[in-house]
């Protein structure tokens, strides 16, 4: 194969995307996988049961786990005692940001490069979150 098919990048409004080339098993076929870059996105961080999570930020909900399913690779945000409300036992929510890999079209996150809890106040007091009804 030629290594030129490896090499190319794509930049669309300041947002790198690399596009990879691999083999394909018939001659004159090509396969190619798009990779979208990270983004920060910050909002109340749900985990009302074991293994179900997700971020609702001013866009989506983000799905970063759910039991017995998908589970987004990386860490979640740890929480300290005035940073978390607890609505089920010890699950249940706070204000974080977090550098997400996503799929915009599934609203699925496939990697949390970085997470940090935030003050409860500073999701409370964002009138673009009031809509998902985390007091």
């Amino acid at each position: 194969m030629n290594s030129n098919l490896c090499r190319p990048t794509l930049i669309i409004n300041g947002f790198l995307f690399a596009i990879i080339a691999f083999g394909a098993s018939e001659p004159g076929t090509l396969k190619v996988a798009v990779v979208a870059a990270s983004e920060t996105r910050c909002g109340w961080f749900s985990n009302p049961t074991p293994a179900n999570a997700s971020l609702y930020d001013r866009d989506a909900e983000w799905i970063i786990g759910v039991q017995g399913g998908h589970q987004a690779d990386g860490d979640w945000p740890e929480f300290g005692s005035g940073q978390w409300v607890k609505t089920n036992g010890n699950y249940g929510y706070g204000c974080a940001c977090m550098r997400l890999q996503t799929n915009n079209k599934t609203h699925e996150v496939s990697m949390i490069e970085s997470a940090q809890a935030r003050a409860l106040s500073a999701c409370r007091n964002d009138a673009a979150l009031k809509r998902w009804g985390f007091k």
